[in-house]
């Protein structure tokens, strides 16, 4: 009786299997793929090359946060994080000098890329303008959505934008730009008067500021331009000054009629408790990150004047970041992977428009710049005897 119990089951799982199979054979997934995503090409991050070893690749704050979470300071988990980061907004505003209102609260700076596109771009129609070399995740967002690109690059001396010819290459279809300051790969911060030509021209679009780095930066912020120029969006992260990059928290700052749609289009618990909550706990220790700010900043100091008596090094460029960009005179390519190969990951970025036989390195504790300094002398040497 139970075997042919046994043999009725095993019958009935091979007509399913049979069934599954069939319809299997029938599914296409490339007849209902999107044009613009069989042709994506992902953000390539830092993890995607190396996971072990020192890694100074990804503009990490290396010193950590003021606080982390304890266990026995866990949060309730079975309830529902509040969907409007009431807590976080307040106390991040009343830092920068903005109204709760003004503020969105996301998963890393990245889901405001996503959404600001999102949100005034139609796909297959509209475009965005980029200023390369610069973040790659613009690029990125645009191509997810079937938005095009316009591109006007980064001047060759300095990496400053060119309003004027930032204003000409704009159309009727442009309704972003996208500046980067501190930029990200060449660390320099983008002059105040510049943005403000942009901004105070007859573009109807947005004008997304990056500030990611913004706190390494001797100028600061400029979120308080929100209040006088409604159509800019200032993104900010926690995953920098604050050393909270694993926990993916990000800030916009713009106007309130901006902040209100994109509360309008984000899902309707996005930001995690445990998040929330280490976000919380580090903005009431302000003092202590700006301390590390410094360390990091007088760091940097020393690792330049380093760099700079290395013969094989060109130029260092100014940084206003946690990180440094410079120049070799060869072989850059091959000193990425032989330093990688000794445990000292950087990032190559000779492949960035103005940036030839160029690498990006974060500044990292003492000890460890010590060895990243040794290793990269190491495969100087190595590559290019």
């Amino acid at each position: 009786r139970r075997s042919r119990c046994q043999k009725e089951v095993t019958t009935h799982y091979h007509v399913l299997s049979m069934e599954a199979n069939a319809h299997s054979s029938e599914f296409n997934l490339d007849k209902i793929l999107r044009k613009n995503i069989k042709k994506l090409k992902p953000y390539r991050c830092a993890r995607d090359d190396y996971q072990d070893g020192l890694l100074l690749d990804a503009n990490e704050n290396l010193y950590g946060p003021p606080e982390s979470l304890e266990e026995k300071s866990l949060p309730d988990l079975f309830t529902y994080p509040d969907p409007h980061q009431s807590a976080l907004k307040k106390l991040y505003g009343e830092w920068r000098g903005v109204a709760p209102e003004q503020i969105f609260v996301g998963v890393g700076s990245d889901e405001a890329i996503d959404m600001v596109i999102r949100m005034v771009c139609v796909p297959g129609e509209d475009n965005i303008l980029i200023c390369p070399p610069t973040y790659g995740m613009y690029k990125v967002s645009a191509a997810v959505n079937d938005i095009g690109l316009v591109k006007v690059p980064l001047t060759d001396d300095s990496f400053q934008i060119q309003p004027k010819k930032m204003l000409e290459a704009l159309n009727e279809k442009t309704k972003i730009i996208w500046i980067c300051s501190p930029n990200n790969p060449t660390a320099n911060d983008i002059e105040a008067d510049k943005i403000k030509q942009v901004l105070e021209s007859k573009f109807n679009g947005l004008v997304i500021l990056d500030e990611a780095y913004v706190d390494f930066s001797p100028r600061g912020s400029l979120a308080s331009w929100t209040k006088k120029y409604p159509n800019l969006v200032v993104l900010q992260t926690f995953s920098k000054s604050w050393g909270l990059a694993g926990v993916r928290c990000g800030v916009a700052i713009s106007s309130p009629q901006v902040i209100s749609f994109m509360d309008r289009m984000k899902a309707p618990y996005n930001m995690n408790v445990l998040t929330s909550s280490v976000v919380v706990k580090n903005l009431k220790k302000k003092e202590e990150m700006l301390k590390t700010v410094e360390e990091i900043k007088n760091e940097k100091k020393k690792v330049v004047a380093e760099l700079e008596k290395i013969p094989h090094v060109v130029k260092v460029f100014p940084s206003s970041a946690n990180f440094l960009l410079f120049r070799v005179k060869s072989h850059s390519k091959e000193i990425y992977r032989a330093i990688a190969a000794s445990g000292v990951v950087i990032r190559y970025r000779g492949d960035n428009h103005g940036c030839e036989e160029c690498l990006r390195a974060t500044v990292a504790k003492p000890e460890d710049t010590k060895l990243f300094l040794q290793k990269l002398k190491q495969a100087i040497t190595e590559v290019t005897k």
